[in-house]
């Protein structure tokens, strides 16, 4: 979504435009804003946005409706069960992403028959932990907050990064060539991501991808922060009624890819991403 600049004669008129892939056609959506830039632009942005995206809501819809429908009919000790090999599939996955060598086989020895591999003792806690917040996660509704975040990731890594677990950085961070925002930033930022996720009436969908993106841009930890972004993305979906997302370690280079392409960029492939996981809860 850009702001465009038109000029008829001296005069300047403001429109804000967005491309849409139909097919093999590329269709421009307009809507116009004056003859100068709105103050609230950033309210006209979303509410432009959900204009736009009447038809995607509709299967996002559909998906939440289908997924509730199947869960309603699974007895208790089953949904225990599912949740269970749920954890057990993003644990593994979450991990993965960010380095553990801990197999998918070897995370189940670990959280259903208590087995340890023969691996580092870091990665063996932190898929204990993962696992225990995962499932504690779900079965706590409310609001968003920073004392949510920091009690996730002190419970994590409290063991293995233990001079930075439950704690914002307060130094500068790199992830690759990208360098994140100062840290004396940090609290007036993630604030601010907080109301967002909060307040926001976007589709959960398209909150929990954008949350995901301001927050991983961010980066306010040391170290974990795709880990915590990748929970509070399903805390965000789950408590709203929608069936989860796992980013799959083997897939993982889409993910990577889509962050250096904008917020817009990311919306666009955590939506799409979610549609075919959950393609048959949907009518295309």
């Amino acid at each position: 979504m850009i702001i465009r600049k038109k000029t008829k004669g001296k005069k300047a008129y403001y429109y804000l435009g967005h491309s849409i892939r139909k097919g093999n056609k590329i269709v421009k959506k307009e809507k116009y804003l004056g003859t100068s830039i709105p103050k609230n632009i950033d309210k006209i942005k979303e509410e432009f946005s959900r204009e736009l995206k009447i038809n995607l809501y509709k299967k996002l819809e559909e998906i939440r409706r289908n997924f509730q429908n199947e869960w309603k009919k699974i007895p208790k000790s089953a949904k225990e069960k599912e949740l269970e090999e749920i954890s057990i599939a993003f644990t593994y996955n979450s991990n993965a992403i960010e380095g553990s060598i801990i197999t998918l086989h070897e995370v189940r020895e670990i959280i259903q028959d208590k087995i340890a591999p023969n691996k580092p003792i870091r990665d063996i806690k932190e898929t204990e932990m993962h696992n225990k917040v995962f499932l504690e996660m779900l079965k706590k509704k409310g609001k968003i907050s920073n004392e949510l975040l920091l009690k996730w990731h002190k419970e994590i890594f409290g063991e293995t990064k233990q001079d930075i677990a439950g704690k914002y950085r307060n130094y500068l961070v790199r992830v690759g060539s990208y360098v994140a925002p100062p840290w004396t930033k940090i609290k007036t930022t993630m604030n601010q991501i907080i109301e967002f996720s909060n307040k926001s009436k976007l589709n959960p969908v398209e909150l929990a991808a954008r949350t995901h993106y301001k927050f991983e841009s961010i980066h306010p930890f040391g170290d974990g922060n795709g880990r915590i972004g990748r929970l509070l993305m399903n805390y965000i979906l789950w408590h709203a009624g929608y069936p989860m997302l796992i980013i799959e370690y083997k897939k993982r280079r889409s993910y990577y890819n889509a962050f250096p392409k904008g917020q817009e960029a990311f919306v666009d492939y955590f939506i799409k991403r979610y549609l075919a996981v959950h393609k048959k809860r949907y009518t295309k």
